[in-house]
């Protein structure tokens, strides 16, 4: 391990929760839980993030909405805004690739920075560490957990351990009284069965690990022993990676009842489609082929792939191969649990070949310009300012037939 290394883990707390929270201050210091729709304890799918406020009720994220609402009826549930999500995230990300290009996203509201390089322009880490957190709240109205040590696995582990508004500095040559106190399940690798085994051969804590003779624990453990007892002793010397050329794009969503109305499931196609070919846009993609995922009443998933006949970031164009890819699963007689679209063979927008646009397609660039006005519609105005007559509610639907009827 290089001791001159900085390493640093930024992690938002209760990520989804705190962008509500902060879009309504109705919700602040309320129990918050996102995800989907309880229905009175009835409801279906799962917890995708919750507030502080509410994990003292014993709420935890991918725990089934119906048994976190037995928890805490009386807790507010909103459902995912993934595209405000993503467009913090941007603006966080934004922030931190200003002190370094050393940036490793471990997920939209995660990242481990190498800052060895920006001392010298930003000053020492903890000083680095804390502006970053300033910043995020100052300027994106959120809260970050920070960990400061000499590679990735201290630092994630001291983010965590000071999680929320943390910032915990692991000093080089303390690792091991750092460590050695802390319960085996913080080590990387260690799940429910790996440290049932570690408790039976006496092992409570990292440093129980440490002390064990490294070849006793590759007895048991196999070549895995050595890799926790590295890590026991605060070894790792993994780089940062900064983050590769995505290789897909996808949304899916859960119906919150099992569902064979077509034309419900047509909306939800198209507007899987809108989420996909947005984000596609906003990362500078186009898609070369489409993959639908369907998945039934009775658990079972089917996926269908194709190729498309020239790459699209344009909602429409994947909408219409993924209802294509649809009429080719047999579901006669099931009803539709979950759908999923997902664009792949990404090429980067600015790689397109130029000139090959087919016969008859010159539409094509008109609806990616209007795709793109409608993004900068919804990046200044919201993601509710501008949408599809036929993804509006029924009643919405109606109300502006009559409107129009009225106008003509």
């Amino acid at each position: 391990m290089d001791p001159a290394r900085t390493i640093i883990h930024l992690d938002m707390d209760a990520f989804y929760a705190s962008v509500e929270q902060l879009d309504h201050p109705a919700y602040r210091g309320k129990p918050v839980v996102v995800g989907a729709d309880p229905r009175g304890g009835k409801g279906r799918g799962v917890v995708a993030a919750c507030s502080y406020e509410a994990r003292p009720f014993g709420i935890k994220s991918a725990m089934p909405i119906s048994r976190a609402y037995r928890l805490c009826p009386r807790a507010i549930y909103v459902r995912p805004r993934f595209e405000r999500y993503a467009e913090m995230s941007e603006r966080i990300f934004a922030v931190l690739r200003e002190y370094t290009n050393l940036v490793e996203p471990l997920s939209i509201d995660e990242a481990f920075l190498d800052v060895t390089g920006s001392r010298r322009l930003f000053g020492p880490a903890d000083a680095i560490g804390r502006t970053l957190k300033a910043r995020i709240r100052s300027e994106v109205g959120l809260v970050a957990s920070i960990g400061i040590a000499p590679n990735k696995f201290l630092a994630k582990v001291a983010s965590d351990l000071g999680k929320p508004d943390g910032f915990v500095v692991v000093v080089p040559g303390k690792e091991r009284e750092f460590l050695d106190p802390l319960p085996i399940s913080r080590l990387w690798g260690v799940g429910p069965k790996t440290e049932i085994h570690l408790k039976r051969l006496g092992l409570e804590t990292i440093g129980h690990v440490a002390r064990m003779p490294v070849e006793a624990l590759e007895a048991s453990l196999g070549s895995g022993g050595r890799d926790l007892w590295e890590l026991a002793h605060g070894r790792d010397d993994r780089p940062v990676v900064p983050e590769e050329d995505a290789k897909s794009v996808g949304a899916e969503t859960t119906f919150e009842a099992d569902t064979d109305d077509l034309e419900e499931i047509r909306r939800t196609l198209l507007e899987l489609s809108d989420r996909v070919g947005r984000r596609l846009r906003h990362e500078g993609y186009l898609a070369g082929g489409v993959t639908l995922k369907f998945r039934n009443h009775l658990f079972r998933t089917t996926t269908r792939a194709a190729l498309l006949a020239r790459p699209t970031d344009v909602g429409d164009d994947l909408f219409r191969e993924a209802w294509g890819l649809l009429k080719r699963v047999s579901w006669t007689g099931k009803r539709v649990r979950l759908l999923g679209v997902t664009a792949t063979r990404l090429i980067h927008a600015t790689d397109s070949p130029k000139g090959q646009m087919a016969l008859f397609e010159s539409g094509s660039d008109s609806r990616r310009q209007l795709a793109r006005t409608v993004d900068a519609i919804r990046d200044r105005f919201g993601a509710d300012a501008i949408a599809r007559a036929s993804l509006l509610p029924k009643h919405r639907q109606r109300q502006g037939q009559r409107q129009r009827q009225r106008q003509g």
